[in-house]
C-alpha cells in the first residue's frame, strides 16, 4: 500500500508557523507541535493526526483544536512581601465596600422614610455593588496570596459573565436614576403617579435582564475561541485581556465588544446628559435661590458617581485597541472595582441628610435592642 502525501507534514508545519506569526502568544505553545509535525512523516499524513506532548495546554487531532483550559492571573509584584501587603489592602477595601453598601441597602429596606423611588434605586445600586465586587475580589485575593493559583476555564467564563452582566446593569441603573431625578424636578406634582413602585421594580429588572443578555452573548462569543496562553495580564477574567490570549482572528469579537460598550456606556451616558440638560433648564426656571440650590444638590451626588463610573469604563471598553495597553487597563480596572463601589455609599450617605438620619436611627435601634 502506497502512502500518499509523504511531504505534507513539513508543508502543514510551515502553514501553522506562518499562521502563528500573527499571534505571538501562540508561538511558544506551538513550537513543539511544529517540530513533531516535521518529524512524524507519512504516518501522521495518512492518519491525519498530530499528537503533541501532554503539556496540559494544547492537543490537535483531525482538525479539531483544544488549547489551554486553565488560566492564571499575572501578579502585581514579584516580591512576596508586596503581594502580602496588597492582599491586606484589598481585603480591607473589600470588607469596607461590603459593609457600607450593605448598610445602605439595609437602611433603605427597613426605614419607612426612605421608601421612595430615589432611595429604592439607591438600595438597588448598593445591592449591585455588593454582588459586583464579590464576583471579582475573592478570586483576586486568592491569586494575590498565591500567584500560582489557577482558575479553570469554566470559572473564568462564569466570572466574565457575572462581571459584565452586573457592571452593565450598574450603568443602566445609573441612567434610570437620572430619569428619576428628571421626573422629580420637572414634574414634581405627578412624580408619585409616574414613578410607581411597580414601574421602579420593572426598571431594575429590565436593567438586570438587558445586562445579562448582552453579557451572555459576549461571553459565549469569547469562549468559543481557543486560547493559546493561560497567563492573563489582569486580576480578573475581563473581556479585553482574555481576548488577547485567543488564537485566531478576533476582529469580529472586537467589533462585538465595541458594540456592547456603546450599548452599555455611550447610549446610557447620552440619555443621562439629556436628562441633566432638561433638569438644568427646569432648575434655572425656579425663582427661589434656595430651591435651585436644593435641586442641584440632589443631583450632584448622582452626577459625581456617573462621571467616575462611565469615565473609567469608557477608557477600557471604548478606547481603540491600538491606543490601550494591558497595564493601563489593569490600573483603570482597579478604580471601577474598588474606588467606585466604595465612593457610592460615601457620596450618597455623607451628602444626603435623609440617609444620614436614617443610619443614625438604625444604629440607635440596634444599640437599644442589645443593651449591655
Amino acid at each position: 500500500m502506497t502512502v500518499l502525501g509523504a511531504r505534507e507534514p513539513p508543508q502543514n508545519a510551515a502553514r501553522v508557523k506562518r499562521r502563528t506569526d500573527s499571534f505571538p502568544h501562540c508561538k511558544r505553545n506551538l513550537r513543539s507541535a511544529i517540530s513533531h509535525m516535521e518529524e512524524a512523516g507519512p504516518l501522521l499524513s495518512s492518519a491525519g493526526l498530530v499528537a503533541l506532548p501532554r503539556d496540559g495546554e494544547m492537543h490537535l487531532g483531525h482538525g479539531n483544536q483544544s488549547f489551554t483550559t486553565e488560566f492564571v492571573f499575572r501578579p502585581f509584584s514579584s516580591v512576596p512581601t508586596t503581594q502580602q501587603l496588597l492582599f491586606v489592602l484589598f481585603l480591607l477595601l473589600y470588607l469596607t465596600i461590603i459593609i457600607s453598601n450593605a448598610s445602605i441597602l439595609w437602611v433603605v429596606c427597613t426605614d419607612h422614610t426612605l421608601h421612595s423611588p430615589m432611595y429604592f434605586f439607591l438600595g438597588s445600586l448598593s445591592g449591585l455593588e455588593v454582588c459586583y465586587t464579590t464576583v471579582v475580589v475573592p478570586q483576586m485575593l486568592v491569586s494575590v496570596w498565591d500567584a500560582h493559583t489557577t482558575i479553570p476555564g469554566a470559572s473564568c467564563g462564569a466570572q466574565m459573565f457575572f462581571f459584565v452582566a452586573l457592571g452593565s446593569a450598574d450603568c443602566f441603573l445609573l441612567a434610570v436614576m437620572a430619569y428619576d431625578r428628571y421626573v422629580a424636578i420637572r414634574h414634581p406634582l405627578r412624580y408619585a403617579l409616574i414613578m410607581t413602585r411597580r414601574l421602579c421594580r420593572r426598571l431594575v429588572v429590565a436593567s438586570l435582564f438587558l445586562g445579562g443578555l448582552l453579557s451572555l452573548e459576549l461571553t459565549a462569543l469569547v469562549f468559543a475561541l481557543p486560547f493559546c496562553s493561560g497567563r492573563i495580564n489582569h486580576f480578573l477574567c475581563d473581556v479585553p485581556p482574555v481576548l488577547r490570549l485567543a488564537y485566531g482572528d478576533t476582529r469580529l469579537h472586537q467589533t462585538v465588544l465595541f458594540s456592547v460598550g456603546v450599548a452599555v456606556l455611550a447610549i446610557p451616558f447620552l440619555l443621562i446628559c439629556l436628562s441633566y440638560a432638561l433638569i438644568t433648564a427646569a432648575v434655572l426656571r425656579i425663582r427661589s435661590a434656595e430651591g435651585r440650590r436644593r435641586a442641584f444638590h440632589t443631583c450632584s451626588s448622582h452626577l459625581t458617581v456617573v462621571l467616575l463610573q462611565y469615565g473609567c469604563c469608557g477608557l477600557v471598553y471604548l478606547r481603540p485597541k491600538a491606543d490601550s495597553t494591558e497595564d493601563e487597563d489593569r490600573q483603570v480596572a482597579l478604580i471601577y472595582t474598588f474606588v467606585t463601589p466604595l465612593l457610592n455609599p460615601l457620596i450618597y450617605s455623607l451628602r444626603n441628610k435623609d440617609v444620614k438620619q436614617a443610619l443614625s436611627r438604625a444604629v440607635r435601634r440596634a444599640l437599644a435592642s442589645h443593651p449591655q
